[in-house]
This record gives C-alpha cells, sequence and structure tokens, in this order.
C-alpha cells in the first residue's frame, strides 16, 4: 500500500508538502498541489483520515438529522447536502429524528461522538433539549427547513442566549398565493389541511393562509382551518372533517406533499373530483404531481438548493465561529396547473414543435 512518502517521491516535493494538500493547513502553488492529486491518482493512495483527523481535529464529516427521510422533500434536501458536502471534501453521516424530541436529542449526541465537524438539523417542534445540547458542547450546526425563534443581532452565542444559523424557505407569501389565486377562481369557502402544530413551516404557512384570506375579503373561519400533523394518515382524517362540514369547503390548500396524498385519498374515498366537486392546490410540489389527473397546481419549494446552501453556511461558520449567525430565506415557485380549476394551458401557435 503507498503511502504519503511514494506520494512525495512521485511528485517531487517533501512529505510535508504533501501534508499541506491533503489537510488545507497551508497555501500550496497550484502547479504544485496538482503534482501531489496526480502522484495520489497513479498510486492510488488512500489518506488515513483517523491520523489525519489527529492532527488537523477535524474529521471532514458533518451530520444530519432530519426526519422522514423517505420524504421525497426530504430526499432532495438530502441529496443537495450530500453533493455540496462532497465537493467540499466532507462525507456525510445521517440520522432520523423520528420528529421526537427526545429521540432527536440521543441522534445528535451520537453523531457528536462521532466526531463530526458540524451538523445540519431539522429541528422538532420541541427542539429545546436539542439546542440546549449542541449549545453547551459549543457544536457548530446549521438549522434547515425549520426555525426556532432567537434574539436577532446576537453572536454565535451570548450567555443562555445561543444563536444558530437556519437555512428554509419562504413559507408565508408563497401560501398566500395559493389562497389568493383560489380566491381570484371565485372560491369563498377555502380550508386549509396544516401541519404539526409546533413547527415553524406549520406557523408561517398558517400566516400566509390568513394572509391570503385577508387579501382577497374573506373572514377567516376557525373551522376551515384543521391540522394534518404533517403525515398522509392525520390529513385524510382532517379532510374528511372538512368534507362532514355543514357548509363543506369549495377550495383546499394542502400544507406538504404528504398531506396531499391524505387529503386525495379522502376525496376518492366520497367520490368527489378535483377540480370538479373540489379545488386543490398545495404546499410541496413533487415529482409525480405532473402525472396527477388533473395535475396539481404547488409552491415549490428549493430543496436541494436549500440542502446546498445549508453545507455553504456550515463551512462559512466553521471557518469563522464568532461571526454573527443569520437566517437564509430561499424563494419559492407557483407551479401553474390544473388541480386549482384553471383550464390547461395551451402552447402558442408559435411555441409547438
Amino acid at each position: 500500500m503507498p503511502t504519503m512518502a511514494d506520494v512525495a517521491r512521485h511528485a517531487g516535493v517533501s512529505v510535508a508538502t504533501v501534508s499541506h494538500v491533503l489537510n488545507d493547513t497551508r497555501p500550496v502553488l497550484p502547479h504544485t498541489r496538482q503534482a501531489v492529486l496526480d502522484a495520489i491518482e497513479v498510486l492510488g493512495y488512500t489518506p488515513n483520515t483517523l491520523a489525519r483527523s489527529l492532527v488537523t481535529a477535524r474529521t471532514r464529516s458533518i451530520g444530519l438529522a432530519v426526519s422522514a427521510i423517505s420524504n421525497p422533500y426530504f430526499t432532495e434536501i438530502l441529496q443537495g447536502v450530500e453533493a455540496s458536502a462532497l465537493e467540499h471534501g466532507y462525507g456525510l453521516l445521517i440520522a432520523d429524528p423520528h420528529d421526537d424530541p427526545e429521540h432527536e436529542r440521543t441522534v445528535v449526541q451520537l453523531l457528536h461522538e462521532r466526531r463530526v465537524d458540524g451538523m445540519i438539523v431539522a429541528p422538532s417542534a420541541e427542539p429545546g433539549a436539542l439546542l440546549a445540547y449542541l449549545s453547551r458542547h459549543h457544536v457548530p450546526a446549521v438549522l434547515l427547513d425549520r426555525t426556532v425563534d432567537m434574539p436577532g443581532g446576537a453572536p454565535a452565542e451570548v450567555g443562555d442566549a445561543p444563536r444558530f444559523d437556519q437555512v428554509c424557505a419562504e413559507n408565508a407569501e408563497p401560501m398566500s398565493r395559493l389562497v389568493s389565486h383560489l380566491a381570484e377562481r371565485g372560491h369563498r369557502r377555502i380550508a386549509l389541511v396544516a401541519g404539526l402544530p409546533g413547527l415553524s413551516t406549520t406557523a408561517e404557512r398558517i400566516a400566509g393562509y390568513r394572509l391570503g384570506l385577508a387579501s382577497a375579503g374573506l373572514p377567516y373561519d376557525e373551522r376551515l382551518l384543521v391540522h394534518g400533523d404533517s403525515a398522509a394518515e392525520g390529513a385524510e382524517r382532517a379532510t374528511a372533517g372538512l368534507l362532514s362540514l355543514a357548509v363543506p369547503p369549495t377550495a383546499l390548500v394542502t400544507g406538504n406533499n404528504a398531506m396531499t396524498i391524505g387529503a386525495l385519498r379522502a376525496l376518492r374515498d366520497r367520490d368527489l373530483s378535483v377540480p370538479g366537486d373540489l379545488a386543490l392546490c398545495c404546499f410541496d410540489d413533487f415529482a409525480w404531481a405532473d402525472l396527477f389527473s388533473p395535475r396539481l397546481t404547488a409552491i415549490a419549494q428549493p430543496s436541494r438548493e436549500m440542502g446546498a446552501e445549508a453545507v455553504r453556511v456550515l463551512l462559512e461558520r466553521l471557518a469563522a465561529p464568532r461571526r454573527p449567525a443569520r437566517t437564509v430565506r430561499l424563494p419559492c415557485t407557483f407551479v401553474h396547473r390544473t388541480s386549482c380549476g384553471c383550464p390547461e394551458e395551451r402552447p402558442e401557435e408559435g411555441d409547438r414543435p
């Protein structure tokens, strides 16, 4: 098995130079760096990551803790995190907290014990124990998708007020746009199947729902706001309850992709059609939304971009631990299809192949 000394001889440099290239511990001239990398490739040299971590106090690994990894939304976030981490020379350790505060605290500790350089975490609805652990152990961390309220303007950590970088999508304005669009279609009883209480995404999308109603001059009716707890089963039950109202809604907005599936099941069980009997819009686009009949009008979140941005922000935190923390919000996209009741958009004559 080739050694670092073999790489140094092949590249015509010192062992120290090879070490600097591998560990980024000192600037190396581009042509010298390339010579070392070429020698590594030719010889098939594999660095001893354990030994390197002892020298640098870094393992070049990132811990990722997100729930419902099987959810297409989080799967795309994971892909964005992984691609960006690999691009920067970092490996990825993944754990699923199952949106359970106690389990969340446990898996984060396990990732920390594996000496990851930093973490990216989608916090649960009760993240107190998680934040306390990260703060107490000074773990560089980025909160992903879901935010937590923290005092503004503080550095990374001041006394008992921990600060963490956060990366998420816009929620209120895109949700407001869905509601406004349905109101423009003539709907006056627009319902929302919201997510799990306690999550920032749920609260922000409810705020957007109410903003959309107000903008359209529609009253808020608390009976039309139900919680599907961010899951298909919960949304199915919640939608069934809406359909049982004396005056049911004529339009429905779902708060995430899993709840869209649950709502569609409830409609199917009652032989109701979309948009004939009920117009439907959803927060979260997904790969097969365009294959449904009718095609689903949706808000598409920049999931892969969020994952990549979280890695970038974390690496900036590792490079400058004391800089002020910040929250980065990425814009969403309104994907206009036909489940809202709009006719199929046909290409103009000149656009046809």
